[in-house]
């Protein structure tokens, strides 16, 4: 029965309570209920105490909670004292002041760039950029092991390239800078392993090296008389490589033909050596009929090629024309007349100078038939 239905108990000791709830409720009727009850209602003497319990309570747990990220690592300190390194996931430790946690990332990938003046072994100035990827390796070493393992970094790699460049000339530093990079990263490694920073490099690039910009007009002109030197000499071991075996297909074949005349010449000797061996036995065996032989051999060769013949009494000297000559004597000459030449007669060449007229006793002979005479059958 209700409160306020007629006939229920509306005297001034119930007045000003709650009305009571009905079994079965709303649930959150019911925990405000018990809150209530548990901190002593409305006006309890010890509900402080107990609000100030369950704060308490509240900050323990939470500070006592700790979760690490994946890319994370939390380095625990119990009295200010390193006490163990947390790995990924939901910690439990003591609340503040007995341990504190300082989380790192250890997984992010660090930059550091710079542009420095360099002096080289030869006495030259460069300006080389300097870009250095770098990551924690050890949590405890970069807390503890240095002040500042980044400013620590940033000092070790400028020492690393100005010692690596210093050693190097200026043609090494403008053209070959990979072997550089890669022996300056080991040297910086280890020399953050000496420091004890607790990084690691990833990567080191010394991606760009130039000259001051006050003598970059004369390295401008150094670069180009060294472009116009390699192009001379591209140039020139093209036409070495063309020229060369020409030559030595030329001095080949001179070679060839010299040996060949050498080979001919020898055995042109040898065979008249030989001949002049036989000649000799054949003279000393008949001299007469060798001696006759000899001289119509020589004789044969030397007029072969004349066009003079000679007669018998040594008067007679006919100019006899032969084609093969006639040829050779136009040829040589130049001359495009490939008529014959006048025959020359005993008479013209060898006139009879005894008298200036005939003798009438003196009979002219008739010329003698030439060939066999037809005989008419």
């Amino acid at each position: 029965m209700a409160w306020n239905t007629p006939g229920s108990d509306n005297s001034g000791s119930g007045r000003g309570r709650p009305p009571r709830r009905r079994p079965g409720g709303n649930g959150i009727d019911d925990v405000l209920d018990r809150l209530r009850g548990l901190f002593g209602g409305q006006g309890g003497g010890g509900g402080v105490g107990r609000w100030v319990l369950l704060v308490l309570a509240l900050w323990l747990a939470f500070n006592s909670f700790l979760l690490v990220n994946e890319q994370q690592r939390a380095v625990v300190l119990r009295f200010g004292q390193f006490s163990r390194i947390l790995q990924p996931g939901p910690h439990f430790k003591l609340p503040w002041p007995f341990e504190t946690a300082i989380k790192i990332n250890a997984t992010e990938i660090k930059t550091f760039g710079t542009n420095v003046p360099v002096l080289t072994s030869d006495e030259n100035i460069v300006q080389v950029e300097i870009n250095v990827q770098y990551r924690v390796s050890d949590p405890q070493k970069y807390v503890f092991g240095s002040r500042d393992a980044n400013a620590m970094l940033q000092q070790a790699a400028l020492s690393t390239v100005r010692e690596q460049v210093g050693r190097s000339t200026l043609d090494t530093v403008l053209g070959a800078r990979n072997a550089l990079a890669v022996s300056a990263r080991e040297q910086l490694q280890n020399s953050l392993d000496a420091y004890r920073t607790g990084l690691v490099v990833t990567e080191l690039n010394l991606p760009n090296a130039r000259p001051p910009e006050e003598v970059k007009p004369a390295f401008d002109d150094v670069n180009s008389a060294q472009q116009d030197k390699d192009r001379l000499i591209s140039e020139a071991e093209a036409y070495a490589a063309q020229v060369v075996p020409e030559a030595r297909g030329q001095a080949a074949r001179v070679r060839t033909v010299a040996e060949g005349y050498r080979d001919a010449s020898v055995s042109r000797a040898e065979g008249d050596a030989d001949r002049f061996s036989l000649l000799v036995d054949q003279y000393k065996d008949a001299p007469e009929v060798t001696r006759k032989r000899l001289w119509l051999e020589t004789v044969q060769e030397v007029l072969s090629g004349n066009r003079k013949v000679v007669g018998g009494d040594s008067r007679q000297l006919i100019y006899v024309p032969m084609d093969g000559a006639t040829e050779g004597a136009g040829r040589a000459s130049g001359s495009t007349n490939t008529s014959a030449a006048p025959l020359l007669t005993p008479e013209i060449l060898s006139p009879d100078t005894s008298s200036a007229t005939p003798s009438p006793s003196r009979t002219e002979r008739t010329p003698r038939p030439v060939g066999r005479p037809e005989v008419n059958r």
